[in-house]
């Protein structure tokens, strides 16, 4: 019998979601960590609406953006210099915190992706 009353309480829990406020995380300063193979790879970028500059080991990279909706954008490399560079990136906010986001990416078309966190800069 006391099961029953529990029941009510269990079923709230498991119909939780957390939000995503990915409006907030748009534009701004960010730096982001990936790792691949146990390696931790770091970048630095910032972001208007339609562009964003980064920074990583030392090169700089521009991508134009499309927004699909507000937690997924397609970058679309300014410059490529390699046939990899041509193609274009598809990312999708997963999770939001106040100061950072989850992500997974992956080359347009490709069912293999990477996570990512990325953190905003003050």
């Amino acid at each position: 019998m006391r099961f029953l009353y529990l029941l009510p309480v269990l079923f709230l829990f498991n119909c939780y979601e957390s939000a995503r406020e990915c409006k907030d995380f748009k534009t701004g300063a960010f730096y982001s960590e990936v790792t691949i193979n146990d390696v931790i790879y770091k970048s630095r970028f910032k972001r208007s609406e339609t562009l964003q500059v980064e920074v990583y080991d030392g090169k700089t990279d521009s991508s134009q953006l499309r927004w699909i909706n507000d937690c997924e954008v397609i970058f679309k490399t300014i410059n490529p210099k390699n046939m990899a560079e041509q193609k274009d990136i598809h990312l999708k906010i997963l999770t939001t915190t106040d100061s950072s986001y989850t992500y997974e990416y992956s080359y347009v078309g490709e069912t293999k992706k990477q996570k990512g966190i990325a953190y905003r800069e003050e």
